[in-house]
């Protein structure tokens, strides 16, 4: 029998919604100006670095809007991992991950409106949402605006920490995003959390 629980608010949706397409765009144009042969480009080298600036401004400007709406809205309690037995409800989440959803086995920690997130993906989202995001949108303003980087930093021009930071950033956002949409396509039916993005409605 199928259950249905209301998790995500409108304003969530909009902005994770708006959020992926940011991130599809930036990783098309980030490749075609760091990998792309000149005489096969992915995109154009000057408008890849063209429209690779305005999508990262509008990336920095969702994520302000994620973390202001967050704390407007306590959503922000979401992603933090609840005590006691974080790391043992983390292994139990990963071995079913991993082992038991092959099996149909029942998830471990079902989402409820109280706990949307359990404890491996809060520790996650944490560290992607607050660790990994603000150093993407950081290091990719500096670039935007490279009169305030340090003339130097470690030893090395002051840019190219910051390309290094920024690339391992953004390298880190693209592999979350694949592993994102496989574990997307794990509900009660492979559609299931994709639509639960556009209705707000999880089943289980």
């Amino acid at each position: 029998m199928t259950e249905r629980v209301f998790l995500l608010a409108l304003w969530i949706r909009v902005w994770h919604l708006s959020n992926a397409v940011l991130i599809l765009v930036l990783s098309a144009t980030g490749i075609s100006l760091h990998f792309s042969d000149p005489a096969l480009p992915l995109i154009e080298f000057s408008r890849a670095a063209q429209i690779h600036n305005i999508a990262g401004v509008l990336l920095a400007a969702c994520y302000a809007f994620f973390v202001i709406a967050n704390i407007v809205s306590g959503n922000w309690w979401q992603y933090v991992p609840k005590p006691p037995g974080i790391l043992q409800r983390c292994l139990v989440q990963t071995r079913y991950y991993v082992w038991g959803i092959f099996r149909g086995d029942p998830h471990p920690y079902p989402p409820t409106p109280e706990v949307n997130f359990n404890a491996l993906q809060a520790v996650i989202y944490w560290v992607m949402m607050y660790l990994v995001m603000p150093t993407l949108v950081l290091t990719g303003l500096i670039f935007l605006y490279p009169q305030f980087a340090p003339d130097q930093l470690f030893g090395l021009d002051g840019l190219l920490p910051i390309a290094l930071l920024h690339t391992l950033a953004a390298s880190t956002i693209v592999l979350f995003m694949l592993g994102h949409i496989y574990l997307g396509t794990t509900g009660h039916r492979v559609s299931t959390l994709f639509r639960m993005m556009i209705t707000g409605w999880h089943e289980h």
